[in-house]
Parts: C-alpha cells; structure tokens; sequence
C-alpha cells in the first residue's frame, strides 16, 4: 500500500512534516479589500489580522479548489498511490467536504476515504501528522481509517471570544446582544459541535472568569483519556502564553504547542480570541 494523505491550508502542520512526500496541502483563498491572498504564502497571520483590522467589511475565505483536488487525484496512480485519505475542514464551516464526495467515484486504481473531521485548525493538523505516523508505522488502510474515526468522533475545541462586535458582523450575534454583552463584559466561549459547527457553549461574565472556566473545560474534557492538546489564539500570543502557565500551575502535564488561527476561523471570531484544541492519542 502506498497511502497519500490530502488537507487543507486552515490545518495547521509542524514544519517537519510540511515536505513530507505523501502529503498535499490545498490553498484556501482569502480575500481583502478584493484583493486576494493565500496563507502562508503572501499572507501571514500578523499580516490577515492588520489587514481585517483596517478593512471596512470582514474577509472573505473561499474553499479550497476542486478542480485542485481533482488533478491531485488523477495523478496520484500514475505516482504508484493505491490509496488516498482526504482529511478537510469541518463540513459545518464548510460546504467543501459535501462537494467532494463524487470524486470517490471518479478516479479508477484508487481507494479513496473522505471522512468529515468536523474541526480545522490544530487538531485537524494533529490528526493529519498521526495518520503520517500510522502510514509510516505500516499501518493498513482498513486500522488507519479506523483509528482516525475515533479520534474525530473524541476531537473538538473551546474558544473563548473577545470580540463581541466581531461576532456581530459575521452574523452569529446580535446587535443588541453585543450591546447588552458588552455593557456586561460577558465573554462568550464557544465550541465545535458534534457536527462540526461552531455554536455558543456558555457565556460568562468577565475575561479573568472566561478563562478560568476554559481551564475548567479542559480539564473535564481530558481528565478520563489521554489527548494531544494545542492552545490556539487569534493575534492573541500573550492570553495563550498565559493560559499555558495556567495549564501547567494546575499540573498539566504536556508541550502544548501555541499556533495562531488562520483567516478561515478568524475571520469569523475577530482578534484576540484565544483557544484549546484536543484530539486523543490513539496507542
């Protein structure tokens, strides 16, 4: 078996894995003041949310191409490929993963898996480095999928929002709730759903307790398993930093790596958002 392993930009990877051979990376485009811009390439994190900053309306993010895709996956037999896992953003933020499920169909000599990961950012790139890993470790096709399910059905992230005014202009609040959620200092935390959508989980009142409560949430998440955490923020690096020392006051134990949200999530959370992906470590 020789697997192929398919992502998307908003996935975030460890530098060492970014060459690996068996492993394609589809831009995600975003688009400023109209003019567009791929991440990682012209278009850093500081750089987005300067930009999204001074821009009058919000940025736009298309999915990734198709037609990218499709041209991946024609030349993947021809590169001695038997089998090919697509691993995108969540189909609740996206209508990409719907769009490319007859493709499974299309490419003869390929066995092709698009599972729903239900989540971007860092833990989707966990997920991708493991399945690398199980690739590596010869893991057959059938084991991986296996694997790679369970971790997506245990995988989710907390984020804790800053930005009630951002909230508003990307439609997921009110005017008169940010209002009212201002004059309060409520601090919304929100999270991946079961299907992948990013709903409202608790709101509370100030940061200081937002953040305590977040610690709080981690720690019921991960207190019966074993899970690979991240610590996500949106232009946010001191509020991660801190929530790490945090973490580790109350005795966590990890690396828990700190990467900032890509324009995908931040468009729609605004700046200074600061976050906790989990995915489980499957032995």
């Amino acid at each position: 078996m020789k697997l192929a392993i398919i992502t998307d930009s908003s996935a975030v990877i460890s530098p060492e894995f970014i060459q690996t051979e068996n492993l394609f990376v589809l831009d995600i485009p975003v688009t400023i003041d109209g003019q567009e811009y791929i991440e990682g390439k012209n278009l850093s994190p500081e750089d987005f949310y300067e930009k999204m900053a001074s821009s009058s309306e919000l940025p736009k993010t298309s999915q990734p191409s198709l037609a990218k895709l499709d041209e991946i996956l024609m030349t993947l037999p021809a590169q001695g490929y038997t089998h090919a896992i697509g691993l995108f953003l969540s189909s609740g933020i996206s209508g990409f993963y719907q769009n490319i499920q007859f493709l499974k169909e299309e490419v003869q000599g390929l066995t092709l898996a698009f599972p729903d990961s239900r989540i971007t950012s860092a833990p989707l790139g966990m997920m991708v480095e493991n399945v690398l890993h199980w690739v590596n470790q010869g893991l057959d096709f059938d084991l991986i999928l296996e694997r790679l399910n369970f971790q997506i059905q245990a995988t989710t992230a907390f984020i804790m929002v800053d930005d009630l005014n951002h909230l508003v202009k990307g439609g997921r609040l009110s005017n008169g709730a940010a209002l009212l959620g201002n004059l309060l200092s409520i601090k919304p935390i929100l999270y991946f759903t079961d299907e992948g959508k990013i709903e409202v989980y608790e709101k509370v009142r100030t940061e200081k307790k937002a953040v305590k409560r977040l610690l709080e949430i981690l720690d019921e998440k991960t207190r019966e398993g074993n899970y690979q955490v991240a610590l996500i923020h949106a232009n946010a690096p001191e509020r991660a930093e801190n929530f790490r020392n945090m973490m580790l006051e109350a005795g966590m134990k990890g690396q828990f790596p700190i990467v900032s949200f890509g324009s995908v999530i931040g468009t729609h959370l605004g700046e200074g958002a600061v976050a906790f992906g989990i995915t489980p470590i499957v032995e």
